[in-house]
């Protein structure tokens, strides 16, 4: 029997790698980057621990290098997603009732894995599957994932260590239950991070999932799949669900034992979700948990008394890094007229030097944007902006699909505030700026706060302490993370929990104790000592 009382500390975040030329790590990286790119793996289902093969195919390929086959995986079946629901509500019994320290032992287990031995296998799946140079692979599948398995499992600590008062007459205690039913976890391609997390912060809890992974993320998504069973997640605790969503989905949506939803992705979709299990709210065992991070139009705004320069590496760090595909990417700017020309001439000199390529040339900084249907979203907008009478390409522009997708580094200017790209997200390298005039700090404020319909991730530079403080009160709802004088990507777990409100999400913080919370269903135990013998209260005298 365990009786331990048992506490995580809290622990360091992963140190970054460098990859520098020559490097030791850079070295073994291509090696393994190589390997991968001339092997072409089958990728199968994997439900309560064995793997299932449907024989209704699909492929993974490189946005790179857009005919070059990575993998080929099967796709799920209306019926093979009922296997995985059951084997989830199989295995979730014994999950829920092993010790929680031994749950946090397996996911530190985990951490360890991707930490040394599996480092190189999933940054470079990330990298050819998911087009990212070697800096944003090891931020994000080696560092943030291993930061999530780690933080996760103090926050556990933190959390089961709460318990409510007692006194002489009866005893109070909570226990933290895990949901009753299975959560349905369904992953976005611009995080192998995130895939991680949407599932290990309800499974850590006691929860079992069933994963849809991103088509354009399966590559690294199944490698992490096997990292979990070989640090010895039991079988069924996490079944890796490749296929349609639309399939998937309306089978999970559809079963009574439908106890949440982990969800990254797109407005519209996380939308649809909401109303289908409003559509089937009578038929739930349970009222769903619902948690979300969705869309983003994310913002650097400028005070006048900015420099120009710290501005401009913001700007192309926050806009085009990962081909401003992520849900945190800058994408419109308000910049004082005054600054705006040397602000504009530094960018220019910034991004001649930037390469653009395939992930294989590890000096690339810009590489692909995921696939064909996204390059043609971002690049539709590009040709209206070079023929609108209220907009002008002033940086980059050009696109090109011939061999992979990629497109340049893109800087719009616009006189309308609340022209198109101002608007709506695009998830690409693209960033569009409104000039205005800097005594209009206040007024221009307003117009930030109420143009875009998201509220995830937004900056302000100023050298002007009051003027910082008035933004942080006039943006207050605007964004859910808020950088001064940074630019508003790179939250790191347990220093900034993710999340933001509006149209980006319900806000629940990933890399925090407050996603944890949505994953339990306490109880609350009295025990009175000493029973009452008599009804009456002293009122009645």
């Amino acid at each position: 029997m365990n009786n331990t009382t048992f506490f995580f500390e809290r622990p360091k975040n992963e140190v970054v790698m460098g990859y520098a030329p020559n490097s030791p790590e850079r070295i073994s990286l291509g090696q393994e980057l190589e390997r991968q790119y001339n092997t072409t793996i089958e990728i199968p289902l994997i439900i309560g621990g064995k793997e299932i093969r449907t024989g209704k195919m699909g492929k993974v390929v490189m946005p790179t290098e857009h005919n070059h086959v990575l993998a080929t995986y099967h796709m799920a079946t209306p019926e093979v997603v009922e296997m995985a629901i059951e084997a989830a509500l199989k295995a979730q019994s014994q999950w829920a009732n092993l010790h929680w320290i031994e749950r946090c032992s397996i996911m530190l287990k985990v951490a360890e894995l991707l930490s040394k031995k599996y480092r190189n296998l999933i940054n470079a799946s990330t990298m050819l599957g998911q087009a990212k140079n070697p800096f944003q692979a090891e931020i994000d599948s080696a560092c943030e994932a291993i930061d999530f398995l780690r933080f996760n499992a103090y926050y556990a600590s933190r959390i089961y260590a709460q318990q409510p008062m007692s006194d002489n007459t009866a005893i109070n205690r909570l226990e933290y239950r895990p949901l009753e039913g299975f959560v349905y976890a369904i992953s976005p391609f611009n995080f192998t991070a995130i895939a991680c997390n949407l599932n290990i912060a309800p499974v850590i809890m006691g929860n079992v999932t069933v994963w849809k992974p991103a088509t354009t993320a399966i590559l690294s998504n199944y490698y992490l799949m096997k990292l979990f069973k070989e640090a010895g997640l039991p079988d069924g605790v996490i079944n890796f669900v490749p296929g349609s969503g639309a399939v998937i989905s309306d089978v999970c949506f559809a079963s009574k034992h439908l106890a949440g939803i982990h969800f990254t992705g797109s407005t519209t979709t996380f939308n649809n979700f909401w109303k289908q299990i409003g559509d089937n709210i009578n038929n739930y065992d349970t009222y769903p948990k619902i948690v979300g991070e969705t869309g983003g139009k994310d913002f650097i705004f400028a005070h006048k008394t900015t420099e120009p320069k710290d501005l401009a590496v913001a700007i192309v760090r926050g806009a085009f890094e990962y081909q401003g595909q992520k849900c945190s990417a800058a994408s419109r700017g308000y910049i004082p007229e005054a600054i705006w020309e040397e602000t504009l001439k530094l960018i220019k000199e910034m991004t001649s030097e930037i390469k653009v390529g395939c992930v294989r040339e590890m000096s690339n900084y810009v590489n692909a944007v995921i696939d064909e249907k996204s390059f043609d979203n971002i690049m539709k907008y590009i040709e209206r902006a070079h023929n609108s009478t209220e907009a002008k390409v002033v940086i980059g522009g050009k696109g090109d699909k011939t061999v992979g997708y990629f497109i340049e580094p893109t800087i719009i200017v616009t006189t309308n505030p609340k022209y198109e790209t101002m608007e709506t997200e695009l998830f690409g390298p693209v960033f569009t700026v409104y000039l205005y005039d800097g005594e209009k700090y206040e007024e221009t404020l307003e117009l930030c706060n109420t143009t875009s319909p998201f509220a995830l991730t937004g900056s302000i530079f100023s050298k002007d302490r009051y003027a910082i403080d008035v933004a942080l009160d006039k943006l207050r709802y605007a964004a859910g993370n808020f950088y001064i004088n940074d630019k508003p990507t790179g939250a790191v777990v347990g220093n900034q929990p993710f999340g933001g409100a509006r149209k980006s999400g319900t806000n629940d913080k990933a890399g925090s104790e407050l996603n944890l919370y949505r994953w339990l269903s306490p109880r609350c135990v009295k025990e009175t000592l000493l029973a009452v013998t008599d009804y009456r209260y002293p009122f009645m005298g």
